[in-house]
């Protein structure tokens, strides 16, 4: 009987080429459009997930009062790690990731400039970026190592086999530091919060003379490996007063540290007044809901057409029905239909997807992919091409397996003309669907022009930047004079981080007034003279610095 079903369909799919041609188109191009947004989806939420160890990884955050409201950030102090390896028994291991740092790289007469970290030598034990070459217990352990990413490797060398051993000359403002690579890793995988090229030991921030012992000094992300069976709970009870532990001063006792689990960085890390409220997860949840919005649109449209043509197909119900045919084999009949049509769809959505992803990678931002030998994929695969093709043929196969066949064979069957029938509110239900998603995409598209376009309080056309890297520290002044008496620039000055970024605050300022227990913290952002108009900001009141007409300018 199956064998039957299966020549029954196959010829009704060639007996109306148009029709079926039209139907599947239909079907391919909703599928095609739930597979990329399910692919963004997956994306999203595997971030970090590789991790082998990724059921005891927490990062530390900060949670305090500013002027009334309970606020949480992950920028804790450096001397922490510490603190907690020596306090808290059910750490296994710290680690701590310096804010990421560019560097000028040198190797003979190549000249690179890369991101990384600077991280303790335990980094590579904990998260699990495996390592091509190298030993990840050893590799940063020598004040003078360094690893690199592969593709940084042979950028710098050639190939990721001729950097072991090498030596690259590195530094923020000149190339005096010597390091040896020790270590490549593989290419960082897009779905982590880390980008990184290399990393160095931490004893490079000490030799830099930027470690530091102070409590108070929030600049560093401090991550936590709890022991096999460690209770989380426990664990954060004793984090929540170490800072007062040791400052002993009274502020600090309103001031306490938690644990955030690696499975919540990506998705869930938004807190409102000291409380998790939605992020990243909101708008998985609301391209969830848009997918479905699109595959039911596409599900509708093929009821609507198949329903469309229910005369076409009622001499053949009635036939079948006359010679002892059962509604229920009807049903299962029209619903395989449909089910074929969706796994030839589905062939065609497979097709659209891979002509698109690179675009669509791009327009996201993401390395997305289908990993044709994961056998999930072809297990979700085939239980998405059910679903749709049992959704798709549910109400036509109900619809035509109800014909009254005596009716049909005298020839008085006619559709029905009522003012509501089903395949009118299908219709209407459609056409809402896609009236609401063409709403949102151009509300959408108005607000990313607003935010785009709107006064950011800064002239943002013709502005950039660059690190200063090699010898452009000590050099400042006569690149600055060059490259405005060759026209090249109207104006140059110098910052401690680029103007979009906020790399630190600070809560002691000092004015006539200020409350006791006002802890304001303001972004420190140094700069030299000339910020304003290079940056083409708009003063209200006084004046930019001028180191020449005014020396003592503070």
């Amino acid at each position: 009987m199956i064998k039957n079903f299966f020549k029954i369909a196959w010829r009704n799919l060639f007996r109306s080429k148009g029709f079926s041609f039209i139907n599947i188109l239909g079907l391919a191009i909703g599928m095609a459009s739930a597979i990329l947004i399910m692919l963004w989806i997956q994306h999203e939420i595997s971030y970090d997930r590789f991790h082998k160890k990724k059921d005891r990884i927490y990062e530390v955050w900060n949670k305090a009062a500013f002027d009334g409201e309970l606020l949480c950030w992950n920028y804790t102090p450096k001397v922490l790690g510490g603190a907690m390896s020596r306090d808290i028994p059910e750490v296994e291991r710290t680690v701590r990731v310096n804010i990421s740092s560019n560097f000028l790289f040198s190797v003979g007469d190549k000249r690179l400039t890369a991101r990384g970290n600077i991280v303790d030598s335990g980094f590579l034990e904990v998260f699990s970026f495996p390592l091509l070459i190298g030993n990840e217990k050893q590799v940063l352990n020598a004040p003078s190592s360094i690893v690199l990413t592969e593709s940084f490797a042979k950028n710098l060398f050639g190939s990721a086999a001729n950097a072991m051993g090498k030596v690259v000359k590195i530094g923020n403002q000149d190339n005096k530091d010597d390091f040896t690579v020790t270590g490549v890793l593989k290419d960082i995988p897009n779905n982590t919060r880390f980008n990184f090229e290399y990393l160095l030991p931490w004893a490079y921030l000490r030799k830099t003379g930027n470690d530091d012992e102070s409590w108070q000094n929030n600049s560093t992300r401090n991550y936590v490996l709890l022991k096999e069976n460690a209770n989380p709970g426990t664990a954060g009870n004793k984090l929540k007063q170490i800072k007062y532990q040791y400052t002993k001063e009274e502020d600090d006792k309103k001031w306490e540290m938690f644990l955030y689990p690696i499975s919540r960085w990506r998705l869930y890390s938004n807190f409102t007044n000291g409380k998790e409220d939605g992020g990243l997860i909101d708008f998985v949840k609301l391209f969830a809901v848009i997918a479905l919005f699109i595959l039911l649109i596409a599900c509708i449209n093929f009821m609507n057409l198949s329903t469309a043509r229910s005369e076409k197909r009622a001499k053949e119900v009635g036939i079948r029905k006359v010679v002892g045919a059962k509604k229920q084999s009807l049903v299962s009949q029209f619903i395989g239909e449909s089910v074929l049509l969706a796994f030839i769809a589905a062939i065609f959505a497979i097709i659209i997807v891979q002509l698109v992803l690179p675009a669509f990678g791009k327009l996201t931002d993401k390395k997305l992919f289908i990993n044709y030998t994961d056998y999930y994929f072809w297990l979700y695969g085939i239980g998405f091409i059910f679903f749709t093709g049992i959704i798709a043929g549910s109400y036509p196969a109900f619809f035509l397996s109800s014909f009254n066949p005596s009716k049909v064979l005298k020839g008085t069957f006619k559709s029905a003309n009522a003012l509501i029938t089903p395949r009118k509110l299908l219709v209407v239900l459609q056409f809402t669907f896609a009236i609401i998603l063409i709403i949102c995409t151009t509300i959408v598209k108005q607000q990313i022009d607003h935010a785009r376009n709107r006064e950011s309080g800064y002239a943002k056309d013709n502005l950039v930047y660059h690190f200063l890297t090699g010898d452009l520290g000590k050099n400042y002044e006569l690149v600055k004079h060059e490259l405005i008496s060759s026209g090249i620039a109207k104006s140059v000055t110098k910052t401690s981080q680029p103007i979009t970024e906020s790399w630190g605050g600070d809560a002691s300022f000092q004015w006539e007034g200020k409350a006791v227990d006002d802890k304001t913290t303001f972004d420190r952002y140094i700069a030299d003279e000339d910020l304003g108009i290079t940056a083409g900001f708009t003063f209200v009141k006084g004046r930019d610095f001028n180191l020449k007409q005014f020396p003592t300018d503070s």
